[in-house]
C-alpha cells in the first residue's frame, strides 16, 4: 500500500488560491479606528508595500506566483502528502488518514509559505527592514529565513513566554541573521508602559504586534510582516490545499473530513480553503473541523465583532472571532495558537456556516501527538498535535459508526525544538491552563463600539 505522494517541481501550482472569489457574502470592511469608515491603501502603506495591500483587497479567484517566489519555494515544495497507515492500523479504524506535512521547510512549519513572498514583495519596493512578532518562534523564523534570502534586516519580537521556553528557535533566528527580542520590552513606548505596570508580563501576540507596529510605523523604511489572520497571508497558504487536491487525486480518494488546528488562521486556511472554494463552486463537499485550544478559544468561547488586531490600538479594525485585544492567554505550550482574534477571512466562513469549530485541552493533544509519533516517526509541533488530536477523534468516530471515511489533516510543523514541552509532558508537569473567565469578561466588554 502506498505511502508517499509525491508531485514533480514542475507539477507545483503557479497560481495562489483566494477564497473570497467564491464567497456567497462578502467579507465585512475593514475600518479605520478612528473614523470608522473602510480604510484604503493610503492607510495600509506605512505598513506594507502596495503589491500586499492590493492581494489584501482583490477578490479575483487566482493570484500568480512570481517565478522568484517559485524558485525559493523549489527548496521543499511540492511538500508530500502521507497516509498513515500504522496510525490507522493503531486505532483499528476503518478510515483512511492523510496528512500534508509541512514540516519539510527550512523552518520546519508551513510559515515560508508566506515569509517568503512577504520579503519578495518588500525588496521589490525597495524595502531593507522588516519588524515582525512570533509565538511559538516558527513565523520568526520563517520572516528571519526569508530576510536572509532577499537581504532584508528582520527583528522579531517574540512573545516573552515562549522567548524563554524555546532558546533554540532565537538561536536559529540569529543564525538567519535577525535580531530577536522578548516581548514585552524596553524598545518602544508601549513594551515600556506594559512593563511599567506589570514587570513580569509573560506577553501576548497582541502586545508584540503592537510593538513591530510601532517601530514600522515610525521609520518609513521599514515595512511590518504579519504571519498569520490577513487575506493576503491565507492567500499565499493556498498552496498546501492546491498541492493536497492533486495528491488526493492521485491517491485515488477525495476527503470526506478535513482538519486544522487554528491560531490566527494561516495553515487552517492553507489546507482548507482550496477545498472550500471547490464545494462552493458545485465541487464535491468535504467536511471541515477547525481545533484549537481550549485555553484560547476564540471560535468556541469568542464573540464575533470588530476589534483591534493588536493590544495597543494602533491597527484597523477587522470583523472576527475575538476574545478581546486585552485577553491574555496563559502560557501553554502552542505558543503559535496563543491569539486573542481570529483571521477575518475565516471567521466569516465560520460565520456562512462553512466549517465546524471544535476546542481540546494541552495534555490530550501531547497524548494524540505521542500516539502519532510512536507510529508515524514524525513528532509534531504542539500546535500541530491540535490537528492530530482533531483527525484521531474523527477516526475513532469511524470506528464506533463503522465508516470508511477519508480523513485529511495539515500537520504544519515537526515539534524539535519544542522537547521541553513534551520533556514535561513525560514528567506529568504539564498542566491544562484554564483562561480567566473574569478577564475574559473584561476583555470582551471594552470591545470597540461600532455603527456598522
Amino acid at each position: 500500500m502506498q505511502t508517499k505522494f509525491l508531485l514533480e517541481e514542475s507539477q507545483m501550482p503557479k497560481y495562489w488560491y483566494n477564497l473570497q472569489a467564491d464567497l456567497p457574502e462578502p467579507l465585512p470592511a475593514v475600518l479605520h479606528p478612528g473614523t470608522q469608515q473602510p480604510v484604503g491603501p493610503s492607510d495600509l502603506e506605512p505598513l506594507f508595500p502596495m503589491a500586499l495591500i492590493e492581494q489584501e483587497v482583490t477578490t479575483e479567484r487566482e493570484i500568480e506566483i512570481p517565478e522568484p517566489v517559485r524558485d525559493v519555494y523549489n527548496l521543499w515544495r511540492p511538500a508530500p502528502l502521507y497516509r498513515a497507515h500504522r496510525l490507522e492500523k493503531a486505532l483499528g479504524t476503518p478510515a483512511k488518514i492523510f496528512y500534508k506535512y509541512e514540516g519539510v521547510s527550512p523552518a520546519g512549519s508551513h510559515k515560508p509559505n508566506t515569509a517568503i513572498p512577504q520579503a519578495f514583495y518588500n525588496r521589490e519596493a525597495g524595502i531593507r527592514t522588516l519588524t515582525t512578532e512570533t509565538g511559538a518562534g516558527q513565523w520568526g523564523t520563517s520572516l528571519s529565513f526569508a530576510g536572509s534570502l532577499f537581504d532584508i534586516d528582520v527583528t522579531v519580537f517574540q512573545v516573552r513566554v515562549s522567548y524563554n521556553q524555546k532558546p533554540y528557535r532565537r538561536a536559529v533566528m540569529e543564525t538567519y541573521g535577525a535580531k530577536c527580542v522578548a516581548s514585552p520590552s524596553e524598545l518602544t513606548e508601549f513594551g515600556r508602559k506594559v512593563l511599567a505596570e506589570t514587570p513580569d508580563h509573560t506577553g501576548s501576540l497582541g502586545i508584540a504586534i503592537s510593538e513591530a507596529v510601532e517601530l514600522a510605523v515610525k521609520d518609513p523604511n521599514t515595512k511590518y510582516a504579519l504571519g498569520s489572520v490577513l487575506n493576503h497571508v491565507l492567500l499565499h497558504q493556498s498552496i498546501i490545499g492546491l498541492e493536497a487536491m492533486q495528491q488526493m487525486e492521485m491517491a485515488d480518494c477525495w476527503p470526506d473530513v478535513i482538519v486544522g488546528c487554528t491560531g490566527g488562521g494561516s495553515n487552517f486556511a492553507g489546507i482548507a480553503f482550496p477545498f472550500m472554494g471547490h464545494a462552493l463552486r458545485g465541487g464535491e463537499k468535504s467536511r471541515i473541523v477547525a481545533v484549537e485550544p481550549s485555553a484560547c478559544p476564540t471560535l468556541t468561547r469568542g464573540k464575533y465583532a470588530y476589534d483591534y488586531g493588536d493590544t495597543a490600538h494602533m491597527t484597523p479594525l477587522t470583523k472576527m472571532h475575538t476574545l478581546g485585544s486585552g485577553f491574555t492567554p496563559p502560557g501553554f505550550h502552542a505558543g503559535g495558537l496563543r491569539y486573542h482574534g481570529m483571521a477575518p477571512l475565516v471567521s466569516h466562513a465560520k460565520e456562512l456556516g462553512l466549517f465546524d469549530a471544535v476546542s481540546y485541552t494541552q495534555r490530550e493533544c501531547f497524548e494524540a501527538g505521542v500516539l502519532f509519533a510512536r507510529n508515524e516517526g514524525i513528532v509534531p509541533a504542539p500546535e500541530a498535535n491540535h490537528a492530530v488530536k482533531g483527525a484521531i477523534d474523527e477516526a475513532l468516530r469511524c470506528k464506533r459508526e463503522g465508516k470508511e471515511e477519508v480523513i485529511l489533516f495539515n500537520l504544519c510543523g515537526h515539534g524539535h525544538f519544542d522537547m521541553a514541552a513534551y520533556t514535561s509532558y513525560f514528567a506529568g508537569e504539564l498542566s491544562d491552563h484554564e483562561y480567566d473567565e473574569q478577564e475574559l469578561a473584561m476583555a470582551l466588554s471594552g470591545l470597540p463600539s461600532v455603527n456598522a
